[in-house]
Order: C-alpha cells, then structure tokens, then sequence
C-alpha cells in the first residue's frame, strides 16, 4: 500500500526555507527555481495569513529575512 502525503504549495516552500536556513525573498525565489522574488511574494503573504507560527520574519525593511520554524 502506498500512503501518499498531499501538501500544500505553501509547506513545500516551507520545507525548502528549512533546507536552506534564513534568507531573502530573493534567495528563497532562487532555490525554488523562480528568476525574481515575484514568485514567492504571494506564498509569503499567504503563509503569514494562515500559519504565522511557521514563519519568522526579521526586520521591518527590505532585506527581509525569513525563517521556516
């Protein structure tokens, strides 16, 4: 029997800010294979919305770093 585990798009990029500790957008868009931090600006939003307790956000301007907890 296989046992399938469905995640969300969300706890993936969890799972690779985990992978490569904290970091940028931009940082964190290029381990995920995306050219400009466009590409996760939404999955940042989102996670802080939904599951704020997995997502450590340090400063208040641009850089911005996160970190998966």
């Amino acid at each position: 029997m296989n046992e399938t585990i469905l995640r969300t798009w969300e706890e993936i990029c969890l799972d690779k800010l985990r992978e490569i500790g904290a970091a940028s957008a931009q940082e964190w868009a290029a381990a995920l294979g995306y050219e400009n931090r466009n590409g996760v600006v939404h999955v940042i939003n989102r996670i802080k919305k939904k599951m704020p307790e997995k997502l450590e956000v340090y400063y208040d301007k641009r850089p911005r770093l996160y970190k998966a907890i």
